[in-house]
């Protein structure tokens, strides 16, 4: 007999991802395909920010803001491996938002959310910080805020990997062809292998359609379903320039055009600037950041630097689509970042689809999804995700250093920098990607940047990942590190290796 799932979700972006765990872990039988690698899209093209959107305030999305920035500490206390707190420095601009709507603003960033570890904003003299010294003088006053960082292609894969261990079965690479009625009266999923072109079939008693970009699309033309709900394509593009200054603190840039860009800090030796808001039309796959957005992000990053961004810095930048849903919005900057739901229950058969969200909500995002869906559901478990730390998370957040240190002791052929990127990415399970190595020989192969066949063979066992752009851009982002040549050599070893469909158990 066929099994039939409880839930069948399309989509392994960051919502996707979410509502697989959060679901296999109150006892549902879940089946997640992704037509790409997980986080290929979206989800990989952030601002790396868990953040409240204190810009959001000016739109008054305030219960956005407020979910948004309840949400930091908890996300930072469940995955402390890959997110850490950042103080962020708005310097006052005259002519633009006015010092004491700023002081405003961050008045209520700080006291809307229930903040507690991280600390308060503050009054800076930037004449006197050493924030102030990468800025032209003309720039006297700022302010201090907090916020964190995160690796958001990882945040996407630990959730997989935590819904694999609570039972759920994720299929990357694999896409949704047809979504349809079966004769049992449950959805029938079409699917196709893209390395094989197999296809298959899942069924399961409750589709959801976490897509991106592509939601409206799977929604209507393969699940036959048409939307009430519509989406609006917006294009957010970064770029990664050699570092800019020596301290450890971002910056948030607003502008006279009515936009914000974020100045941060980025894998230690490069600075991260974006982004840009345009409506976006055409294939989201082929999204690229185009010449005009690079000019407009290093002009004004430069507008308040006092030494210039010019486009021939730029080492890497990168563009993706928001699928924001669409409020009608005059203009990109101003669509709402809230995420919302469409229940469509065609023949008795529920498909709830997911348009807009932000990395920040995918948790409380998901919660919300399960509690659409638990009129259809048999009983399950109650709300848990927000006390139950990400694969290699199990240690206390602010204990980074005593990690790396413990790992230095146990594996002392390893150099500190090594060790550093090893726990920033896998957090106490380094030890399992290290296994009993006593040497820097024992971990093979070693293809750059400290990346070692020992680490690869993990990722394709433990992560699917399948190619160097697995690897070098989503895994990690070593490939801002690495040499083409080098990337080439990586990709042509690990096509030459057996790939596995699913994680191995441990």
């Amino acid at each position: 007999m066929d099994q039939i799932y409880d839930i069948a979700i399309v989509g392994g972006g960051v919502n996707g991802c979410g509502i697989a765990r959060d679901a296999a872990g109150r006892g549902y039988s879940v089946y997640l395909c992704e037509m790409n690698d997980l986080a290929s899209g979206t989800s990989s093209w952030s601002s790396k920010l868990i953040h409240g959107g204190l810009r959001y305030l000016e739109f008054y999305e305030f219960r956005l803001v407020r979910e948004a920035l309840i949400e930091r500490e908890v996300l930072w206390g469940i995955a402390p491996h890959i997110i850490a707190p950042m103080r962020f420095v708005l310097p006052h601009h005259d002519g633009l938002r006015p010092a004491w709507l700023l002081r405003l603003g961050l008045f209520i960033y700080d006291h809307l959310g229930g903040r507690r570890r991280l600390p308060a904003a503050r009054t800076l003299n930037l004449r006197r910080d050493v924030a102030g010294e990468p800025l032209k003088p003309v720039f006297r006053t700022g302010f201090e805020y907090s916020d964190c960082t995160v690796d958001d292609s990882r945040l996407v894969v630990l959730n997989a990997l935590d819904a694999v261990e609570r039972g759920a079965t994720v299929c990357p690479r694999t896409q949704a062809v047809e979504a349809k009625q079966g004769e049992d009266g449950v959805w029938e999923l079409v699917t196709e292998d893209a390395a094989t072109r197999v296809r298959s079939t899942i069924k399961a008693r409750i589709l959801v359609n976490a897509g991106g970009p592509w939601v409206q699309e799977i929604l209507t033309q393969r699940a036959g379903v048409e939307a009430k709900a519509h989406l609006r394509l917006v294009q957010g593009s970064h770029i990664v320039v050699p570092r800019l200054y020596a301290h450890d603190r971002a910056y948030t840039f607003q502008h006279g055009d009515g936009r914000v860009i974020f100045v941060i800090p980025y894998q230690d030796d490069f600075t991260l600037i974006g982004t840009t808001d345009r409506d976006y039309e055409g294939d989201p796959s082929k999204v690229r950041a185009t010449q005009e957005e690079i000019d407009y992000l290093c002009a004004s990053a430069s507008e308040y630097l006092a030494a210039s961004v010019k486009p021939s810095d730029v080492v890497w930048s990168y563009s993706g689509v928001r699928p924001l849903y669409d409020d009608h919005a005059s203009e990109a900057r101003t669509a709402t970042r809230d995420y919302v739901f469409e229940l469509d229950v065609p023949d008795g058969l529920p498909v709830l689809s997911v348009f807009g969200g932000k990395i920040t909500t995918y948790r409380k995002l998901a919660e919300h999804a399960l509690e659409k869906l638990a009129p259809y559901l048999r009983s399950g478990g109650a709300p848990w995700t927000g006390a139950a730390v990400l694969p290699g998370g199990d240690f206390a957040a602010g204990d980074m250093d005593a990690l790396v240190e413990q790992l230095l002791r146990d594996y002392p052929f390893l150099p500190k920098h090594h060790a550093l990127r090893l726990v920033r990415a896998y957090g106490t399970h380094a030890r399992r990607l290290l296994g009993r190595a006593a040497s820097l020989a024992e971990l093979d192969r070693d293809f750059g940047q400290t990346l070692t066949e020992r680490e690869v063979r993990y990722l394709m066992a433990h992560e699917f990942a399948q190619t160097a752009e697995d690897v070098v851009w989503r895994r990690s982002k070593l490939g801002l590190r690495l040499t083409k040549q080098q990337v080439a050599e990586l990709d042509e070893w690990m096509g030459a290796q057996r790939k596995p469909v699913a994680p191995d158990p441990y």
